[in-house]
């Protein structure tokens, strides 16, 4: 599939609002709690990207995943806990706090870049890294003082999780061996169901449910993950970037006009800072560049 840059924007944006569902469906859930919710939405994920994955790359993905070595399986891993804690998250806490938490990726990701593979981080990004963590840390403190906090942490793992993917396949490709993300997805998906299915026992989703996390698994996770992979041969880091904060205001909104979630005041003065500081620090890099 070849696209035009319009045509990637356009459809990056219709990504975003399929990953946005998400916090709005479970808040319709009847029975399905915890890691029931996880072990269904990874598993209709799986069984949907073994339709989806030979469609687009042939049964050569299949060859891809034996052939992946040691970076194309950690990468797998860390798929897995993004699926599993961003899940877990949404049954904690509010859809707000969960997404607010996973905008701190790009500025995890540095840190970690950093830290694992010496990548230089520019003193704009630096000044983004402590407004978002000031926003973050006044979000977190509200809610350790309301005793909201695990759910909020749980939801950390997934840029942390996200962090050390990107780094992965920075690694290996600095090393001649280039991460396929799209098998990895596939790989992520099959074990989070595989480990957390002991953990959803008994398993108590009504059918109502089960549809619902089955179309969480095809249309909020495995269909635009392979949207976004097509769209980011095509744009920059930064657009990828910015276009991406659209999941927390769909997120936002699908929860407050579906669900009746009105986000907390200090969930919306920790998010601006945390947006507010990647979209200058995208926006400032990304006119350096030009």
């Amino acid at each position: 599939m070849k696209l035009t840059h319009t045509r990637a924007v356009f459809l990056m944006v219709a990504v975003t609002l399929m990953w946005s569902i998400a916090g709005v469906i479970t808040r319709h859930l009847e029975h399905a709690r915890s890691f029931e919710v996880t072990f269904w939405r990874s598993f209709f994920t799986v069984l949907s990207l073994l339709v989806i994955l030979p469609f687009f790359q042939g049964r050569q993905v299949f060859a891809k995943i034996r052939t992946g070595g040691w970076p194309l399986w950690l990468s797998g891993l860390c798929w897995s806990v993004m699926f599993t804690a961003f899940m877990v998250a949404l049954t904690l806490t509010s859809v707000a706090s969960v997404l607010v938490t996973m905008a701190l990726g790009p500025f995890l990701t540095a840190l970690i870049a950093r830290i694992a593979i010496g990548h230089r981080i520019p003193a704009r990004t630096w000044l983004a890294i402590l407004a978002a963590g000031a926003g973050i840390a006044y979000m977190y403190g509200v809610q350790i003082e309301a005793g909201r906090f695990t759910g909020t942490l749980v939801a950390l793992c997934v840029p942390l999780a996200a962090g050390v993917n990107w780094t992965i396949n920075q690694r290996a490709h600095a090393h001649g061996n280039r991460v396929d993300l799209v098998p990895a997805v596939l790989v992520g998906a099959a074990i989070s169901s595989v480990l957390t299915l002991p953990l959803a026992m008994p398993l108590q989703a009504s059918a109502h449910d089960v549809a619902l996390l089955g179309l969480l698994g095809l249309v909020q996770l495995a269909i635009p993950c392979v949207l976004a992979v097509l769209c980011a041969r095509v744009l920059h880091a930064p657009e990828m970037s910015l276009l991406g904060l659209l999941e927390v205001i769909f997120g936002i909104l699908l929860a407050w006009l579906g669900a009746g979630e009105v986000p907390r005041p200090a969930v919306l003065t920790g998010g601006a800072l945390v947006i507010g500081a990647l979209v200058v620090n995208e926006l400032v890099g990304w006119r350096q560049r030009v």
